[in-house]
């Protein structure tokens, strides 16, 4: 088996589709928390504007309120009208409505413009999600949802840290980083190509007649459910974690910056060994593994206010959200008939988005009442809570088999 990773992999670094679906993949974690080191100077910047504070804080999730909105709608025309055409065209509103903060006056007409963002993120990751259930499949896909979450981590690695030491010129510098994914667009357009057919009918259940499908739903919206709870816990990190040390007194810019650099690493990392953990321990063991991970995380934030040990959470945090990430597109690829690939793209999409939306707006008036601590201390429990009840489901379905035994 590993030797039939190690080649999948390898052949997917070969596969110029692969290469450019893995520079869409990383604009998700670019549209969010690339100006996440920046909020508390955009606070200080615009504090004459009464609603500085919550607006400063949804600068973060506002894409997320449109992908949810749109993303559904986006899979809808991706099914219809082709996903080459919606990945190319979000790419180049992602550009243009994200570094238009750069310029733009005002609170309000930055945070209207981060809508715009969100209806491009949505026409990226929606067009990509159904290319990725398009190219590939098997072991094939596995492997490449591990390299998505990689690519994504590494991109956010590389834009967070940035942003980082930008925001220390201006806080509008960071805006400056949405220019750059216009170096992708040559790529995408010379080995991004229409499927021949959107309903992609390699898989033997689909070949089969689709029985495998039947009654799909109710079990991918209840995945969809476990993907937005799972991304509104993890959003605490870029929404709330440059206030948590802006309180502790801590440099936030350079150490939030430094902080979500060393999650997104972690993170990348780690999601490289996905295909091969997921082999060893299945989906309940992945879960249970990364939610307990995720949980140790924000226990240590909670702990102790050293910079080391901080570090180290973080990094938990990236590294089990990098493990149970990965999951969600294969399972939902895998539930989806070929036909509606685009729809569950887009309903997943959604998921993530509506999760990380609704993360500051249920987490600031929760630390008004506990405290960053408390918050942060809540998450821990919550994700105790779900790893447990992950490593019980694999526990009860390996139990029959080892008694069998």
């Amino acid at each position: 088996m590993g030797e039939t990773e190690t080649a999948g992999r390898r052949a997917l670094w070969c596969d110029g589709r692969a290469v450019a679906l893995l520079m869409a993949a990383s604009l998700t974690v670019m549209a969010n928390a690339t100006i996440s080191p920046a909020l508390p100077a955009l606070e200080r910047l615009f504090d004459g504007d009464p609603n500085a504070a919550i607006l400063t804080r949804l600068l973060v999730p506002a894409p997320s309120l449109m992908v949810a909105l749109v993303a559904p709608f986006a899979g809808l025309l991706a099914d219809r009208l082709g996903r080459r055409r919606l990945l190319l065209g979000g790419v180049l509103l992602f550009v243009i409505s994200g570094s238009a903060g750069l310029l733009l006056p005002g609170l309000p007409t930055i945070f209207a413009s981060r809508l715009v963002l969100g209806i491009a993120v949505a026409l990226v990751m929606t067009a990509q999600t159904a290319l990725i259930g398009d190219y590939f499949g098997g072991q094939q896909r596995s492997a490449f949802a591990g390299l998505q979450i990689s690519a994504r981590n590494f991109g956010g690695f590389l834009f967070i840290s940035l942003a980082g030491w930008m925001a220390l010129f201006s806080p509008r510098a960071p805006f400056a980083i949405y220019a750059l994914p216009l170096a992708f667009v040559p790529l995408m357009w010379r080995f991004i190509v229409e499927p021949t057919s959107p309903a992609n009918l390699r898989d033997a259940a689909v070949v089969a007649g689709g029985k495998a499908h039947r009654g799909w739903l109710p079990a991918f919206m209840a995945l969809l459910l476990l993907q937005s709870v799972t991304n509104m816990l993890f959003f605490l990190m870029p929404t709330q974690l440059p206030f948590l040390f802006d309180a502790r007194g801590i440099n936030s810019a350079v150490m939030t910056g430094t902080a979500l650099g060393v999650l997104t690493l972690a993170g990348g990392c780690l999601a490289l060994l996905y295909a091969r953990i997921e082999g060893w321990i299945g989906h309940g063991g992945v879960f249970a593994v990364g939610y307990g991970a995720m949980a140790l995380g924000f226990l240590l934030l909670v702990l102790s206010e050293a910079v080391p040990v901080s570090l180290v959470g973080t990094a938990m945090i990236g590294s089990g959200y990098a493990l149970v990430s990965p999951e969600f597109v294969p399972l939902a690829l895998g539930m989806a008939p070929g036909s509606r690939r685009g729809l569950a793209g887009g309903l997943l999409t959604a998921s993530i988005f509506i999760g990380q939306f609704v993360s500051p707006l249920i987490s600031t008036p929760w630390i008004g009442s506990v405290g960053y601590e408390g918050v942060f201390l809540g998450a821990a429990g919550l994700l105790a809570a779900m790893a447990t009840v992950a490593a019980g489901i694999r526990w009860a379905r390996q139990a029959p088999s080892l008694s069998a035994r």
